[in-house]
């Protein structure tokens, strides 16, 4: 093996590790920053998250990698799931014609992320969505981004939320935030409703700009805006009365959700036909639903 060859592989080996070190990281602040809402709400709160490993099953028996489920449940937060996974293997065939730098001679891939999904008691916080992931074949790129799906619409937030992702896209390029905010309107729409899932944020995939110290910047940067946008707007809404009326839209309103992730997510997808764990994709289901 030549050198410039070699230095490339330890190259490559080294950036997995830190994008994989850093989505482990982010979901330590997370669920920090979570718990320390409940206790907000509640000072006696014993709600915290708890953790379940797991391992991604290989037909060969080879370490085809895992991940961890962080769960809670509590008085602001109904269900909240911050998951992380780092895993590798081959795509099936089948799947492999979807996936940049996979062929049918090389399947071979190496995945991790962070995964996000929040629902709340309370009909006026907004349930929120989040992921970053950083994934590699022949290729490699970045991926991920965050929005809200409120019951019922509040202007404020609306505005805060978008002018948080459009300062952090703005800050590494100025095209960033019109180019992802269209694809979060696009792939957050529920096309056998004609909706809608909420009112969007920003959506990104294949980023890879030939800097990946640029790009896992960016990466990096998206999960620092969620973890500063998503508290405030919880923080300015459970504390807020609703009605059993104002519930009864909640529940219907996450059959929605629900459609949407079963019928048409990607991550949902890729987790599945890439051998990932059951429990940990379907985490972002609501806990409790209505279809009248």
């Amino acid at each position: 093996m030549n050198t410039a060859l070699k230095h490339h592989m330890n190259e490559t080996q080294d950036n997995k590790a830190r994008a994989a070190t850093w989505f482990t990281q982010l979901r330590d602040m997370i669920c920090a920053e979570f718990e320390a809402i409940e206790r907000e709400y509640d000072p006696e709160s014993t709600a915290q998250f708890k953790r379940k490993s797991w391992d991604r099953p290989t037909l060969d028996g080879s370490h085809g990698g895992g991940g961890v489920i962080s769960l809670m449940h509590g008085k602001v937060f109904e269900k909240v799931g911050v998951n992380i996974s780092t895993v590798s293997g081959q795509f099936s065939e089948e799947f492999a014609g979807n996936i940049p730098g996979a062929t049918e001679n090389d399947r071979k891939f190496w995945a991790s992320g962070i995964s996000l999904v929040a629902h709340f008691a309370s009909p006026h916080v907004p349930p929120f969505h989040f992921n970053t992931r950083h994934i590699a074949t022949a290729q490699s790129w970045f991926g991920g981004g965050g929005d809200m799906n409120p019951i019922f619409e509040n202007e404020e937030d609306t505005q805060s939320f978008h002018a948080a992702w459009k300062e952090c896209c703005d800050r590494h390029d100025p095209e960033y935030h019109a180019k992802f905010k269209e694809w979060a309107d696009e792939y957050f729409f529920i096309r056998h409703r004609n909706e809608p899932r909420g009112i969007g944020g920003i959506f990104y995939d294949y980023v890879s700009t030939g800097d990946w110290e640029a790009d896992f910047a960016f990466t990096q940067d998206v999960g620092r805006t969620f973890l500063d946008i998503a508290p405030k707007i919880i923080r300015k809404n459970m504390h807020r009365p609703w009605t059993d009326e104002e519930r009864e839209t909640q529940l219907i309103k996450r059959g929605r959700y629900a459609e949407f992730n079963l019928v048409q997510d990607r991550g949902t997808l890729f987790g599945l036909k890439t051998g990932g764990n059951p429990e940990a994709i379907l985490m972002s289901l609501p806990p409790v639903v209505k279809w009248p």
